[in-house]
């Protein structure tokens, strides 16, 4: 069995179900409420082992109630944990998430901006059984080793761009970026994602010559560019493909509660990359599980498990 090494930010939220967002400072009733693992990192990491994958989470939390909650729900899912830092002394990361009657919702999370950000800790190389490496932009220092590793094994290294970059190396040490529409217009500096897209896609090629892997044996043996897509939910996928912006459609459904359903994109998508699919299938496959995710209220709760996505796809073909 194959699966994914992740590395990034595990939470716990704390997701209410409201009719409308709230507009002014007063009291506001909830008519859900579900307490439940978060996080892009421990999203994705769920979702792939949910859909079958061996599953590893290398995260960063605190030696408390909060972090002994996050990790016992993670091993519970199938995921090991055992590559994540508990730091003593220290708040490991909590969300309060509203999710009105569309769908959408509004999240204020809290991390411990004390948390240490060296990697010494972590492995020299990936677990044995791992296809492929995902990482989030929420700790650029641990996300830019993650990538590394799986330069240096050969596999595809995947970053969850929702956000900016924060470190300049990080697009072109990855094998496949899928950009959020924020992140990719913040980094373009563009407003239309085809632009924005083919802009990055010109940039690709300096910014590698320009990263460390340009003076280490990487650039010899590994010359192919960077893949890069932006994921815009309902409006479905642009990716580059032949030096053109394509598009894969998003599957229409009824959506409940967005919240994680990037999160599981892009853990579906890794593992898909991990088992060996190209990345119209794995695109293909990573969206159904997201649109099965959007019809459950709850976060990652709603992840689906692997039969459901083959029979939905089954079902759409």
């Amino acid at each position: 069995m194959t699966g994914v090494f992740s590395l990034g930010i595990a939470t716990l939220d704390y997701v209410y179900s409201v009719e409308t967002m709230p507009t002014r400072g007063e009291k506001y009733r909830s008519r859900d409420l579900a307490v439940v693992g978060g996080g892009c990192a421990g999203n994705a990491s769920v979702a792939i082992a949910r859909l079958g994958g061996r599953s590893w989470l290398a995260t960063r939390l605190a030696d408390d109630l909060t972090g002994d909650q996050i990790v016992a729900e993670l091993r519970g899912e199938g995921v090991d944990t055992s590559f994540s830092l508990r730091a003593p002394g220290l708040r490991s990361p909590v969300s309060a998430i509203l999710v009105d009657a569309e769908g959408e919702r509004m999240v204020i999370s809290y991390s411990d901006p004390a948390m240490p950000v060296t990697t010494d800790w972590l492995p020299g190389n990936l677990p044995e059984g791992a296809g492929a490496v995902l990482a989030d932009t929420r700790w650029g220092e641990g996300a830019l080793a993650a990538l590394a590793l799986a330069r240096k094994a050969g596999l595809p290294g995947v970053l969850d761009a929702d956000r900016k970059p924060p470190h300049p190396d990080l697009v072109a040490t990855a094998s496949h970026v899928a950009f959020s529409a924020q992140a990719l217009r913040e980094l373009s500096e563009e407003e239309d994602p085809r632009l924005g897209l083919a802009k990055i896609a010109r940039n690709a090629e300096t910014w590698l010559a320009k990263t460390w892997l340009a003076k280490t044996w990487l650039a010899k043996t590994w010359l192919a560019k960077t893949w890069l897509a932006v994921t815009l939910g309902k409006e479905g996928v642009l990716f580059v493909e032949d030096g053109k912006i394509a598009h894969i459609p998003a599957f229409p459904v009824a959506a409940v509660d967005t919240l994680g359903a990037g999160d599981v994109w892009h853990g579906a998508f890794a593992l898909a990359l991990a088992e060996g699919q190209d990345e119209r299938a794995a695109i293909r496959f990573a969206s159904a599980t997201a649109a099965i995710k959007c019809t459950r209220f709850g976060g990652r709760a709603g992840a689906p498990r692997r039969e459901e996505v083959e029979h939905f796809l089954a079902q759409a073909s």
